[in-house]
């Protein structure tokens, strides 16, 4: 099973977004845990990070039989991303949303959506449901 996780814009300063929550997690600390946490299950992951929804839809595009499912951090997409939530319809891959801002109103809706305040269990959950 091959999974992607796909951090959207400003994943890469989520230290400070933890910051003003009196934690300190930052990206690369969700990686790593994310790493030791598929380390025993039947799982590859490639992890990508980016701020151009457009390079996040010809990553997609081009590797999409390469995973059997995606993970997804939107941020700012699940108000604006039309191009990737059509892609990943037309495509009919599975996926699931991290909301890690308990967004209701958001183009995801009608998706597999996961939040929890604390964002590691989000990604456990995520994980889980791909794990055979």
């Amino acid at each position: 099973m091959r999974l992607l996780i796909l951090h959207g814009p400003n994943m890469n300063l989520f230290g400070i977004r933890s910051a003003k929550k009196k934690q300190i997690i930052t990206l690369d600390k969700i990686n790593q845990h994310i790493r030791r946490f598929i380390r025993n299950k039947n799982l590859e992951i490639k992890i990508i990070q980016t701020h151009s929804e457009t390079k996040a839809v010809s990553y997609i595009q081009n590797n999409r039989k390469k995973f059997n499912g995606i993970i997804i951090t939107p941020g700012p997409w699940d108000e604006t991303g039309y191009i990737l939530l059509d892609l990943l319809q037309l495509i009919n891959m599975n996926y699931t949303i991290i909301n890690i801002e308990n967004k209701k109103n958001n183009l995801f809706k009608d998706s597999k959506i996961i939040y929890h305040t604390d964002i590691l269990k989000s990604f456990e959950e995520a994980i889980d449901q791909y794990v055979s």
